[in-house]
């Protein structure tokens, strides 16, 4: 792991140790991460030309959808959080908002209001349950193009893993912002927010790296580029 993700990294083991109970507000941003580490994490990946398109994949889970990465928000995974009783969701914005408020009754669990410092665009943005899709949860890769770029090939618990993956995967941001993101990487999409640019191909690309997926080479030239401003 690199010397940039790690005080997130550290972050996150709150949850492991604490459960959902003890969570302190949390900044919303880990610290930037340098051209050199960038670099070096780009030298262990695979480069594909583009992203194919791999039939097959429904985040929706019931009658009409085929649920390709679990249900959504599952307790039920092995990293950070896991089977801890309170879902992934509430989680991620348990860790990420400050002046947090939660649903009585519930073990810390259901989050009613907050504040979030949205990492895409540097905005303060007040959460509130009621206006839940004001703040969405982000995934760094997002899941369709893991699933087209080999995700598709796992076992269904990996993807349950990887779909929750809290220490790295997920962020809590902007909803209007996560919309216009969709399934977009580096090479077609970056913050608004500049200062967050390095961490979040840094990010993108550790996941990556940490299960062995693939970047296009979109990705990987726009991860040069901006290295060089990190």
């Amino acid at each position: 792991m690199t010397s940039a993700l790690r005080p997130f990294a550290l972050l996150v083991s709150l949850v492991l140790l604490t459960g959902c109970t003890a969570l302190e507000p949390q900044p919303a941003e880990p610290a930037g991460a340098s051209a050199s580490s960038i670099r070096a994490e780009l030298a262990t990946l695979k480069v594909v030309a583009s992203r194919p398109k791999v039939k097959g994949y429904e985040r929706e889970c019931g009658k009409k959808g085929s649920c390709s990465f679990g249900q959504a928000w599952s307790d039920d995974h092995a990293g950070a959080g896991g089977h801890d009783g309170c879902d992934t969701r509430n989680n991620v914005l348990a860790l990420q908002l400050t002046d947090v408020t939660y649903k009585p009754g519930t073990r810390q669990c259901v989050v009613m209001s907050g504040k979030l410092l949205d990492p895409y665009t540097g905005r303060v943005i007040s959460f509130s349950k009621a206006a839940a899709s004001k703040v969405q949860i982000d995934h760094i890769y997002p899941l369709s193009r893991a699933w087209d770029l080999g995700a598709s090939t796992w076992p269904k618990q990996r993807r349950v893993d990887f779909a929750n993956d809290i220490t790295d995967n997920l962020l809590a941001v902007d909803g209007s912002t996560n919309a216009s993101k969709s399934d977009q990487g580096p090479g077609e999409w970056l913050p608004l927010n500049k200062s967050f640019r390095c961490t979040y191909v840094a990010r993108y690309l550790h996941v990556a790296a940490k299960y062995k997926l693939p970047i296009t080479r979109d990705d990987q030239q726009a991860a040069l580029t901006l290295s060089r401003t990190c």
